[in-house]
């Protein structure tokens, strides 16, 4: 068979999976920005379809159901978020504890603000008790956590964290980080503070280790 006749046979099913690509690219977008909005129970197949500018039945060709599509769409936003944190802590693996839980703050605030629907989705599905929440702690939150656990305890060890429960401790983290994006237009009209101003999360990021990791480092006895 000569190349051409290689190329001629195989060029119509690269721009079949190509367009496929396309197709679950733009559903996934769409059913990430559905998601965060409404929550699962709010969101209906056909609006994600709507938004995604598809034929409804792709969504069923793609993704099976709704619930399938749910956790590809959740497991995107949070698959990238791990994988940011991670280079994070690569970057800055040779220095100190304090530095590598600050660069971890400073990363968290920029990805979240870059992609909302991190803890949109985190809000609607903790509401309730579910299986899908069940999945995401499994899936992605509790491999992340367990390792900040022990960053947190090091922390504590060394001086640079107060004393408690480390669990708890970075959680108030995460959530006073966190929180201030999600209530970012109540922010801004009661107390002036624009998060989308430059400056403004390297500011947050700042304030938080400042608060919640004061102390220096002194060695282990």
């Amino acid at each position: 068979m000569s190349q051409e006749t290689i190329r001629a046979v195989d060029k119509p099913p690269r721009k079949q999976q190509q367009r496929s690509i396309v197709t679950q690219e733009k559903l996934l977008d769409a059913a990430i920005d559905a998601f965060s909005e409404k929550g699962f129970k709010g969101t209906s197949t056909r609006d994600i379809a709507e938004r995604a500018g598809v034929h409804h039945p792709l969504i069923t060709y793609h993704f099976k159901n709704k619930d399938r599509l749910w956790r590809a769409a959740a497991d995107r936003v949070f698959r990238d978020f791990r994988r940011s944190l991670a280079a994070s802590l690569e970057v800055h693996k040779d220095e100190s504890p304090k530095e590598r839980m600050a660069s971890m703050i400073r990363t968290y605030l920029h990805y979240a603000k870059s992609q909302p629907a991190l803890h949109k989705v985190m809000v609607q599905e903790a509401s309730y008790p579910n299986e899908r929440l069940d999945w995401l702690i499994e899936a992605h939150l509790k491999p992340l956590f367990d390792t900040s656990f022990v960053l947190m305890e090091e922390l504590q060890q060394i001086g640079v964290a107060p004393p408690g429960n480390p669990k708890l401790l970075f959680n108030m983290i995460r959530l006073s980080s966190g929180g201030l994006l999600a209530l970012g237009n109540e922010l801004k009209g009661s107390s002036g503070i624009d998060i989308d101003a430059e400056g403004t999360l390297d500011e947050i990021a700042e304030m938080i280790v400042n608060v919640f990791l004061p102390g220096e480092m002194r060695q282990i006895a």
